[in-house]
């Protein structure tokens, strides 16, 4: 019985680990590049302004 405990917790660590990776991948393409795309642009546009001179 030892030794099917052993095989057993594996396997569980493998389902659960499978269902979380679909989890996260399933989150990670609904969310879109835009936010953080449209951030960086504010941020170069930001960079490429001239100084005060100060």
């Amino acid at each position: 019985m030892g030794a099917l405990a052993w095989l057993l917790i594996p396997l569980v660590a493998a389902v659960g680990a499978g269902l979380w990776g679909s989890w996260a991948n399933r989150t990670r393409r609904a969310r879109s590049d835009g936010p953080e795309l449209d951030g960086y642009a504010r941020f170069r546009e930001a960079m490429e302004k001239p100084g005060t001179g100060a």
